[in-house]
């Protein structure tokens, strides 16, 4: 789901907190089945303490969404194998009042059969957006190092583990 880029609006319309609050707590709470949403869900959760007409704009677009899409999930079948590949992404500065770029990263069993996913501002401000895509990496990297334990723990092998970068 693509989301234009949100910043702090200072000079909008504030709207109430407790309701703002109340929905992205409801998106955040929806994350869990649908990864699709969690990019536009974490822009909008940063923007709590001060929410705005343009914000919560934002928070019914993805309800929005939801609603088009309610047809669609995620879906496990009893024969899906354990062939694990990754895929990282980053935005170079995406965050237009800290300047922070975003990490994002997914991780498919079986091929095509979702088993993790995570998207999370970067601690550090970085020059170039390869800087932020080798941070992205190393994030998806520690994921999928964790996961191969895991499964190895449970008797899968695993020779080599595709990684995959948007860039």
């Amino acid at each position: 789901m693509a989301t234009k880029h949100l910043d702090a609006d200072l000079s909008g319309t504030p709207v109430h907190q407790t309701k703002y609050h109340s929905k992205v707590g409801a998106l955040i709470d929806l994350t869990a089945s649908k990864p699709d949403i969690i990019h536009a869900t974490c822009y909008c959760a940063l923007y709590q303490a001060q929410p705005t007409e343009k914000h919560l704009t934002v928070v019914k677009r993805i309800f929005r969404y939801l609603k088009d899409t309610i047809h669609m999930g995620l879906w496990y079948p009893k024969d899906t194998g354990f062939e694990l590949t990754a895929f990282s992404y980053s935005d170079h500065a995406g965050s237009l009042d800290s300047r922070k770029s975003t990490s994002g990263g997914i991780q498919f069993l079986g091929g095509d059969k979702l088993a993790s996913w995570s998207s999370k501002k970067q601690d550090c401000t970085l020059m170039s957006s390869a800087e932020a895509e080798y941070v992205s990496l190393s994030v998806c990297c520690a994921q999928v190092l964790w996961m191969r334990t895991q499964l190895t723990d449970y008797g899968f092998q695993f020779d080599k583990i595709p990684m995959y970068c948007d860039s």
